[in-house]
């Protein structure tokens, strides 16, 4: 098991902290000494993982604070909370997000729910929480991709699946390449203006959590009868949240994590095991195609780096 160093005196921010790879990553933080502010679209839940954690760690820093990454008024709104506080923000985990839904469905402003609340979320989020990140003296990015990033292709002409036929798991793959691309942009940004600033990436294999029910259950009041079968029947290796999370806590914490890299399992299919260097997909690495996919973002967001950082 990867044990995370020593964070003692780090302050951290992990959005979806209440459920999976965020609680996980929430409860190893926080038991190294973090303080950590768990980022979470509904206040209940966060705070009942909240007392989950104290139960079994009852020294552990947290705070529940709101976001709603499917709502760029209310990522502004948390990030305004942040910037008032003024404290250096050490780490931010960019770990929430949502997978398949059933149908195309939008964001508040919008976007489509999964290009929105997976990438364009976390890409204003993570803009406006810059000041505090580059006041700490060894900040960090981590964010969560995924495997399926290995399908995905960026649609410029249609980013938001107006145009195309919606394939939901197609739509997913997108947007955790645009996770990527934004990793991969951060960390050139970084070492092009002198920051300290890492920038790095992981993805979870594939890690028994609700992320997988939770998309597909979207307007709906039920899971589907096949669901329960396609789990049951299922012959792909599986492996738990603790270890499903490690990849992130070694990009987010490790002192061998560098700028840029992309760290998942390295057992079977890559869906299991401990942590390694993970191969990102060709065209996260088209330096063009990044800076473009930034560029965009901006503009849809209205969210900018010359806006955020001096």
């Amino acid at each position: 098991m990867y044990v995370v160093p020593d964070q003692s005196g780090k302050y951290v921010v992990v959005t979806g902290a209440n459920s999976g790879t965020g609680k996980e990553a929430t409860k190893r933080l926080a038991a190294a000494g973090a303080q950590v502010v768990m980022a979470v679209r509904t206040v209940a839940k966060g705070q009942a993982a909240r007392e989950e954690i104290l139960a079994e760690y009852p020294n552990a820093k947290l705070e529940v604070r709101r976001v709603d990454l499917a709502d760029l008024a209310s990522v502004t709104e948390f990030a305004a909370g942040m910037r008032a506080d003024g404290r250096p923000l050490d780490l931010l985990v960019n770990n929430a997000g949502v997978m398949t839904p059933p149908s195309r469905m939008t964001t508040k402003d919008g976007f489509e729910l999964q290009f929105g609340s997976n990438f364009l979320g976390p890409f204003a989020l993570t803009l406006r929480l810059l000041p505090l990140l580059l006041d700490a003296p060894a900040p960090r990015v981590a964010t969560m991709s995924s495997g399926t990033a290995n399908f995905g292709k960026i649609q410029f002409d249609d980013l938001q699946w107006e145009q195309h036929r919606y394939r939901t798991t197609a739509a997913y793959a997108q947007s955790k390449l645009a996770d990527l691309m934004l990793t991969k942009q951060l960390a050139a940004i970084s070492a092009e203006r002198g920051w300290a600033l890492l920038s790095t990436a992981a993805h979870p294999g594939y890690t028994r959590t609700n992320l997988q029910t939770a998309g597909i259950s979207l307007g709906r009041d039920r899971l589907p009868a096949w669901h329960g079968l396609v789990t049951r029947f299922n012959p792909l290796p599986k492996q738990d949240v603790e270890q499903g999370t490690e990849p992130l806590l070694f990009a987010a914490t490790s002192p061998d994590a560098v700028a840029g890299a992309y760290y998942g399992p390295s057992g079977a299919l890559g869906l299991v095991g401990p942590t390694k260097l993970a191969k990102a997909p060709r065209r996260a690495l088209d330096a063009q195609a990044n800076a473009r996919l930034w560029s965009v973002a901006e503009s849809l967001t209205g969210v900018t780096l010359a806006a955020n950082v001096a």
